[in-house]
């Protein structure tokens, strides 16, 4: 193997011009393949097809109108709805809401179908006619009927009658939704321009499933053009002042960017979709490849100053760094290539990218890099100050080894034990950073006027036109009432109330007849003469499904934690049980349930997925070390940082969500590093120098000390710059992730040495 080795570097460093060339060659074609890159615009990214909560969802949608929305929240700067010219205002806003692309509804208090009796007859019409025409009378009638509306208050109107909506209902065809979605966002915000210049006296906002769609995108697309220049400016700085190199760091610079277009190149032939979770995927590729480099350089330069040639020394970097790079490339990719056992694609999507980067970082490490090294003029300058520091650290190390282990184990148990304090936990409105504009439209309307958390559930009946038996409309009542009852709840969508509405027509408008017809017939023909009544696009298919054999009630919740929104679905199962007869009992289902089921759902799975990539990777470095014992011992500051980063983020935090739950599996790949690089010179001083354990370390921390700190510092640069971005998942994760390494660093320098002299006992003899 090292016959091998030798013999690819000395051909590498003798046709150093052929493989810039090779290289530049797979590069540019690789490159192609970013033009057939795009943004998905689809929340339901998150979910996998076999996915139950998505499966039922999906189901639901199928059997009524979807209910991807735009809602136009309006709010009259003087707080008055109800007056003729904000009236006819939002009528205007109705009538352009249907020239949207794909919109399929508009609904809002003025084109509302109110029903009253006309003698023996149902008149069925628009609530607001002519609206800068109407009587004071009139103004309160309609502001009376709309406050006292079942289906308008705190839907489409305000209890104070201060802030209205305009439901915007949506149906893409889904061939191409990534344009889809964008095209039907564009003009409503183009529309609601237009509208707030037309209209300077309404505040207009936006919320709804559509125009959280596409946040998630413009967050994507947010996050590559800032975050991304910003670590390579992070970069830069960290790299000439640890390398004190220009042309160290010139190459370094130069091996991130021919990685980074690669990787996106290919996974753009790869067909993989973009998401906001797939967008930190250049910037954690970008701290692999400095950490490759940096390895390599450092002893590169290393043997400059001991007066070697470029040439010399640089064959002489490789030979000692060439398996500890390909290790921890290996260790890194089989780290995130378990997050293809996620329940979340976009952090499936993200493990192959990131393992795909890494994979291309190790080519270009050890063929790109050496080679325009070598080709170009290199200064070295003394880092006496470096060397010196690492002395230090060993010293004190080796001196107080005995108190080390013992004090690191007491830290250990002491941050573990805040783990439990993390609760699994997650709203997915707060993914988006309260400067995100859509986060503010979407908590305006929650406090003002409506939510967009929803429980759906498509209550079966008995066959066919069963949904007008009077014992099934009052089980559906019942339910309804209970639902009202509970706290959170802003809005239930039934049918009941039309059917109680139509009652108390049919018999003059009479109050004390506002309740449920008591006979099958009356319900189907009230039912079916107020569906002759309706106009196009007014109908309630969005409630009754085809066959009448089923209909669909919508619960509207305020901005609550997946773990409140999944006990208040437990509580419902428990009243269905004890109150509805087994035909009508089923789940609820909708976006908001995914949501809050994913986190769970995801750490179960990652939890097969890391401890696969643990066995892996502990089989790999047991191989490549050539030591059980010693691979054995170099799982455990690989272990416990994950841990104690969780501890501690329990301190400060305690909430896991959906990110999160993959951080431990993505950390294991990468802290490995470190462990790897120590390990590796570690045994080269003790296998090929005759040193004992204690010189070992010496040896260790001298020639791979820094480098551990400059990539150290490297990925937690990387992993806080994530931490900068808007959109919480990526935040979160990054934040954790710059923990978890921070630790590793310590574990590694405060624990894996004195562990490895402990283990090795007073033997000086040669491994």
């Amino acid at each position: 193997m090292q016959a091998i080795k030798d013999k690819y570097i000395n051909w590498m460093l003798a046709n150093r011009w052929l493989v810039i060339f090779l290289v530049l060659i797979s590069v540019v074609s690789s490159a192609v393949g970013v033009t057939k890159l795009y943004f998905t615009s689809d929340y339901r990214i998150f979910f996998s097809e076999e996915n139950p909560q998505l499966q039922a969802f999906e189901a639901l949608q199928d059997t009524y109108t979807k209910n991807d929305n735009i809602l136009f929240v309006v709010a009259p700067k003087d707080g008055v709805v109800f007056k003729r010219k904000t009236l006819a205002a939002i009528a205007d806003i109705t009538k352009q809401g249907w020239q949207i692309p794909y919109s399929i509804r508009v609904d809002s208090v003025t084109n509302f179908q109110h029903t009253k009796a006309n003698e023996d007859d149902l008149l069925v019409e628009d609530l607001i006619l002519n609206a800068e025409s109407l009587t004071d009378e009139a103004l309160q009638y309609s502001k009376g009927i709309a406050l006292s509306e079942p289906l308008l208050l705190n839907r489409l109107i305000s209890p104070d009658a201060s802030v209205t909506g305009v439901n915007v209902t949506m149906q893409f065809p889904g061939k191409a939704q990534h344009l889809e979605v964008p095209e039907a966002s564009k003009f409503a915000f183009e529309l609601a321009d237009k509208m707030r210049a037309k209209y300077p006296e309404l505040e207009i906002r936006m919320t709804g499933m559509t125009v959280m769609n596409n946040a998630f995108s413009e967050q994507s697309k947010k996050d590559i053009s800032t975050l991304v220049p910003l670590m390579f400016l992070a970069i830069m700085v960290m790299l000439a002042v640890l390398l004190r190199s220009k042309t160290a760091t010139a190459v370094t610079l130069l091996i991130i960017f021919s990685t980074i277009i690669s990787a996106v190149g290919l996974i753009g032939w790869l067909g993989i979709k973009l998401s906001p979770p797939t967008t930190t995927a250049p910037i954690m590729i970008m701290t692999i490849v400095v950490a490759n480099c940096v390895h390599i350089l450092m002893t590169f330069l290393q043997e400059m100053r001991e007066g070697r040639e470029k040439i010399a020394a640089m064959h002489e970097s490789l030979r000692v760094n060439f398996q500890p790079v390909f290790l921890t490339s290996l260790t890194t990719a089989l780290g995130f290539l378990s997050m293809n056992f996620s329940d979340a694609p976009p952090f499936r999507d993200l493990g192959n990218i990131v393992a795909l980067g890494v994979g291309i970082a190790f080519v270009f490490s050890v063929t790109l890099l050496p080679a325009v090294v070598t080709l170009l003029p290199v200064k070295v300058a003394k880092n006496a100050n470096a060397s010196k520091l690492m002395n230090i650290v060993a010293e004190f190390v080796i001196r107080y080894r005995r108190k080390l282990i013992p004090s690191m184990a007491a830290i250990i148990i002491v941050l573990i034990a805040f783990v439990p304090s993390n609760e699994l936990n997650d709203e997915f409105v707060k993914y988006f950073d309260e400067s995100v504009v859509f986060r503010q439209d979407t908590d305006f309307a929650t406090s003002h006027l409506t939510g967009i958390y929803l429980i759906e559930y498509s209550i079966p009946a008995n066959g066919s036109g069963g949904i007008s038996e009077p014992e099934y409309l009052q089980a559906l009542e019942k339910f309804a009432a209970w639902y009202r009852q509970q706290d959170a709840v802003l809005h239930v969508n039934v049918l009941t109330d039309t059917m109680k509405r139509l009652n108390k027509n049919m018999h003059g408008d009479d109050e004390s007849w506002y309740k449920l017809p008591d006979q099958r017939d009356l319900a189907a023909q009230y039912l079916l003469l107020y569906e002759f009544s309706l106009p196009f696009g007014l109908d309630l298919n969005n409630q009754i499904n085809v066959d009448k054999s089923a209909t669909r009630m919508v619960v509207t919740l305020e901005s609550i934690s997946s773990n409140q929104l999944l006990g208040m679905g437990e509580r419902a199962q428990d009243w269905m049980k004890q109150n509805l007869p087994t035909s009508m009992r089923v789940q609820g289902a909708s976006s908001s349930m995914m949501f809050a089921h994913i986190g769970e759902r995801n750490i179960r799975s990652m939890l097969l997925g890391t401890t696969i990539a643990l066995i892996l990777i502990s089989l790999t470095l047991i191989i490549a070390l050539r030591s059980f014992k010693i691979g054995m011992l170099s799982m455990l500051p690989n272990l416990v940082p994950a841990a104690m980063g969780f501890g501690i983020w329990g301190i400060f935090v305690g909430q896991v969500g959906l990110a999160l739950s993959i951080v431990t599996s993505m950390t294991l790949g990468i802290i490995v590093d470190d462990t790897v690089h120590f390990l590796s010179k570690y045994i080269r001083a003790r296998r090929e120098k005759g040193m004992n354990s204690e010189d070992a370390v010496r040896y260790a921390f001298a020639n791979v000390g820094m480098a551990l700190v400059v990539t150290s510092t490297a990925l937690i640069a990387g992993f806080l710059v994530l931490s900068l971005s808007t959109f919480e998942l990526n935040a979160g994760m990054g934040q954790l992730t710059a923990i978890t390494i921070a630790v590793a660093l310590f574990a590694d320098f405060l624990l894996l040495p004195p562990l490895l002299m402990k283990l090795e006992g007073a033997r000086n003899e040669a491994k």
